[in-house]
C-alpha cells in the first residue's frame, strides 16, 4: 500500500475531558473507582484477542507471580498462578481463549515457554485479596529456544495459538510457540530487523510488522499462509518512517506514525484504510496530542465503516509511585475533528477493549478492589462551526496522490 500524506484542511480544537465534556463512566463491575487521573498499575497487561481473558505479571521485587483475569463473566475477577518460584521482571504472559496462560521466561540464555493453568486449592505463600489460599498451578512445557532477543507477539485473532519475535543482526524470523505441533515452529524469515506486530485478518494469517532497512522503517505484511511471504504495506514517502500501530480487521482501519507529512519536526499520528484509493490522513487534533499518544484499542464490527471507529489512547508515560498521575485517555473517531481528553481511573492498567456497540471497558486494579472494569462510552461530538466565508485552501490540501490497494494475494 502506498500513500500520499495529507493534512486535514480544518483543525478543530480539542475538548478537554470532565464533567461536561467527556463520558460519565458506568459503576465499576469490579467496585468502585475514583475519576481522577492517576497512574497505570504495571505494565505488561496483555487482552486475549476475543476479550475473554486477560493475564499480567502481578506482585513486586522478589515476589512475582502469573495472574488471569476472566473479563466476559457477570463480573470480572483475578486467579493467581503462582508456582514454586517466583518470576523473574522481564518475564512475559499471554492469555489465550481457553483460559490457558502462555508464559515466556528467559533461562541461562534460552527462552522456554509453558502454559499456566489452575487446577484446584491449595494453601500457599502468595495471597489474594481475600486470604491466603489459592489456585493451585498447572504447567504444561511447551519447549524452549537459543537465540537472540525474542519477544511474543500480540495475542492471535484465533485464540489458540501465539507467536514470538526474534531480532537477528540481518534477519527476523517469526516462531510460533504454541498451538503448533511439535513445540516452537519457525513460520517466517524476514530480511531486515523488524519491530511492532499487528494482526490484519481475523484468521491469524497476515501480520504486519515494522522493517528496518538501510536506515528507514517501513511496515509489510507477513503472509504466514504462504511460508512468510513478504508484500511491502506502507510507502508514504521515500525517506519517511512508517509505523503500523493499531489495525481493525472489520472496517480496515489502520492507525499510523510517521514523519512523512513534517520532516524534521518528529513523527505525527495518522489514519487510511487497507486497500482504499484515499490518502492518509493526519488530523490535526491529533498532532496536539503529542508523539507520546498510542492507540490501544479500536471499537471492532464496523464492517466498511472506518470513520465510525471509536479509538482509545493512551496520552502520556504510564507509570507508578512517583510517576502516577501521568497517563490519560483520549476517545477519538476518524469522522470527528476532537479528541476528547479523560482521566484515567485509579490502578489502570494501561489498555482496554471496546465493545461493539461502543463501551471501553478498562480494568484497573486497587488494594481495596485488586480486579475491577470502568466501562466509558464516547461522548457525542459537538455540532460543526458555522462559517460565513469559506475558507482558502491550504497548499497541504492539494489533489493527493491516492492510497493504492496493498499487494497482498
Amino acid at each position: 500500500m502506498t500513500a500520499c500524506a495529507v493534512e486535514e484542511p480544518v483543525a478543530e480544537a480539542t475538548t478537554e475531558g470532565g464533567a461536561e465534556a467527556g463520558p460519565e463512566p458506568d459503576a465499576p463491575a469490579g467496585g468502585d473507582a475514583e475519576a481522577a487521573p492517576a497512574g497505570v498499575a504495571g505494565p505488561g497487561f496483555v487482552i486475549a484477542a476475543d476479550g475473554s481473558y486477560a493475564a499480567r505479571l502481578a506482585g513486586e521485587g522478589q515476589a512475582r507471580y502469573p495472574e488471569r483475569w476472566t473479563l466476559d463473566g457477570p463480573e470480572p475477577y483475578a486467579v493467581p498462578l503462582p508456582l514454586e518460584q517466583p518470576e523473574e521482571a522481564d518475564t512475559e504472559v499471554l492469555p489465550l481463549a481457553d483460559g490457558r496462560v502462555l508464559i515466556h521466561r528467559r533461562v541461562a540464555g534460552h527462552h522456554a515457554f509453558s502454559l499456566l493453568y489452575p487446577t484446584g486449592t491449595h494453601g500457599g505463600t502468595y495471597g489474594t485479596a481475600h486470604g491466603t489460599h489459592g489456585p493451585r498451578t498447572g504447567q504444561l512445557p511447551l519447549g524452549a529456544l537459543e537465540c537472540g532477543p525474542l519477544t511474543l507477539l500480540p495475542p492471535a485473532p484465533d485464540g489458540r495459538g501465539a507467536y514470538a519475535l526474534a531480532v537477528g543482526a540481518e534477519s527476523t524470523t517469526v516462531w510460533q510457540v504454541a498451538g503448533g505441533a511439535f513445540g516452537p515452529e519457525r513460520v517466517a524469515e524476514v530480511p531486515g530487523r523488524c519491530s511492532g506486530g499487528v494482526w490484519l485478518d481475523r484468521e491469524g494469517r497476515l501480520l504486519a510488522l515494522d522493517r528496518e532497512r538501510d536506515g528507514r522503517t517501513k511496515a509489510v505484511v507477513v503472509d504466514l499462509g504462504r511460508g512468510g511471504e513478504v508484500s511491502p504495506l506502507l510507502q508514504i514517502a521515500e525517506a519517511s518512517d512508517d509505523h503500523l500501530l493499531l489495525a481493525d480487521p472489520d472496517s480496515g482501519l489502520l492507525l499510523i506514525r510517521s514523519d512523512a507529512p513534517s520532516p524534521g519536526e518528529g513523527a505525527r499520528l495518522g489514519w487510511g484504510v487497507l486497500g482504499s484509493s484515499r490518502p492518509v490522513r493526519f488530523p490535526e487534533c491529533l498532532r496536539a496530542e503529542g508523539a507520546s499518544a498510542v492507540p490501544f484499542a479500536v471499537q471492532p464490527g464496523q464492517m466498511l465503516m472506518p470513520e465510525s471507529c471509536a479509538v482509545a489512547l493512551r496520552i502520556g508515560e504510564p507509570g507508578v509511585g512517583a510517576a502516577a498521575g501521568a497517563a490519560g485517555i483520549a476517545l477519538w473517531r476518524p469522522a470527528d475533528r476532537h479528541v476528547f481528553r479523560l482521566g484515567a481511573p485509579t490502578g489502570w492498567v494501561g489498555t482496554g477493549l471496546w465493545s461493539r456497540e461502543g463501551r471501553l471497558r478498562l480494568p484497573y486494579a486497587t488494594p481495596s478492589v485488586p480486579c475491577g472494569v470502568v466501562s466509558l462510552g464516547l461522548p457525542q461530538s459537538p455540532p460543526p462551526r458555522v462559517r460565513l466565508e469559506p475558507e482558502p485552501v491550504p497548499a497541504a490540501a492539494q489533489r493527493p496522490v491516492p492510497l493504492q490497494q496493498a499487494p497482498l494475494r
